[in-house]
């Protein structure tokens, strides 16, 4: 009897567990730095989860005054030497490692191809997600805090780039085949 009693509230742990990771704020979604600086917005990125992975592209730049809107990572060294920024693939392999957690993946620079271990953290609200690139220990990083976007801001987003859009056999792929549709992001 109190085997099964054991047995039970095992399993009633287990399912409450899992229940509060599923229910946690997911990195899922589109996000915007700012500039530390001049609070101005860098560029927004589109996180999406697939298959338990999470991969995060450039999903709209914000460019200055003379800076080239076709910019590629000419300083990359991988499969994604050359690519243009808009829809370049600079966050792979990030899995959840607990409620709020994710790493085991890692981030690029595309201003110098460098290429950095990474760990991200969603607050609490899901409304900040912390970034953290690395070199060895994440003690030796840098955190950079984007901002979740409402769904609404998905329409501001080139076609190619944005998964709500309609498919359109004629708008250029910015390298943004493998993003697949993001999770409802309802943690608003």
């Amino acid at each position: 009897m109190r085997v099964k009693l054991v047995l039970c509230i095992a399993a009633m742990m287990s399912l409450t567990a899992s229940r509060a990771i599923s229910q946690a704020p997911s990195p899922v979604g589109l996000w915007q730095a700012v500039d530390s600086d001049t609070k101005q917005p860098t560029g927004w990125f589109l996180i999406s989860n697939r298959d338990g992975v999470y991969n995060g592209i450039i999903a709209k730049m914000f460019l200055k005054p003379g800076q080239d809107p076709n910019v590629v990572c000419s300083q990359c060294t991988d499969d994604r030497h050359n690519q243009p920024w808009l829809g370049l693939q600079i966050i792979r392999g990030m899995q959840q490692e607990s409620d709020d957690k994710y790493g085991g993946g890692t981030i690029l620079d595309p201003r110098d191809g460098k290429i950095y271990k990474a760990m991200m953290t969603v607050t609490p609200d899901g409304q900040t997600l912390v970034v953290r690139g690395y070199i060895g220990f994440a003690l030796l990083g840098e955190n950079q805090y984007w901002t979740r976007l409402p769904d609404s801001d998905y329409s501001m987003l080139d076609p190619s780039i944005n998964p709500a859009a309609s498919p359109n056999p004629a708008a250029p792929s910015h390298g943004s085949k493998n993003i697949s549709n993001p999770e409802n992001s309802a943690q608003r």
